[in-house]
């Protein structure tokens, strides 16, 4: 199996290497996000409120995953499915894509969160906790969107279903984020975002392992 996920998730980044327009659209929103911003709010370095700067980074990031993952496997046709299917197995097939989502996701929260410090100024104090949540945060979004973007792939109004079935599971960890990044912004200790630093591990844990066990039945319809 580990064999299998290292060729699939190398055929991931060599796909994305050829197709440079998604990669770069995806970044162009996110750069264009924050400047689009800059200009509405008016703000200049470290004259935003910190709430204000950290629920717009965490907005930002989350329509750039969805942007991101959405693809896993709406992009793949019948065809290629079919061929997948008879050389690898589904276990491989959806840890590759977890893997690889939750890298691509990472890199443009980092990217996000560069730009911002550029454009909007960093009120970020303990930046320990704060890229910790983003790694988090990451694996979550990308578990969960991962997840429903291979159900909705077997639907035909893929977008619809994507944004209903991936609400209830995005909010939860939505909210721990954005939380965590909070008390990062103010230097609090660890020890008061120890809570919701296990709660976000656990959920991203429940949706990981839900779709490893779940997609295999997905994969034979």
């Amino acid at each position: 199996m580990l064999r299998q996920i290292r060729t699939l998730m190398l055929k991931e980044f060599t796909l994305e290497w050829r197709q440079k327009y998604a990669l770069n659209g995806i970044l162009l929103y996110v750069v264009s996000a924050v400047f689009i911003v800059y200009l509405s709010v008016g703000a200049k370095q470290g004259n935003i409120a910190v709430p204000t700067w950290n629920a717009l980074y965490w907005i930002i990031i989350l329509f750039s995953a969805v942007n991101a993952v959405a693809k896993s496997f709406v992009q793949e046709h019948q065809g290629r499915q079919l061929y997948y299917y008879m050389i690898a197995s589904p276990e491989a097939i959806i840890i590759s894509k977890m893997l690889y989502n939750t890298l691509l996701t990472l890199v443009l929260a980092m990217l996000g969160y560069l730009v911002f410090s550029v454009v909007l100024g960093n009120p970020v104090q303990d930046q320990g906790l704060f890229v910790l949540n983003l790694l988090l945060g990451s694996v979550g979004f990308s578990a969960c969107l991962t997840m429903v973007s291979g159900i909705a792939s077997k639907a035909s109004n893929n977008a619809t279903l994507m944004a209903i079935l991936s609400f209830p599971v995005i909010i939860p960890i939505l909210l721990m984020a954005i939380r965590v990044s909070k008390n990062a912004i103010d230097g609090l200790d660890w020890s008061v975002s120890m809570d919701k630093v296990l709660t976000l591990l656990a959920i991203n844990a429940i949706v990981a392992v839900t779709a490893y066990i779940l997609f295999p039945y997905l994969w034979r319809s």
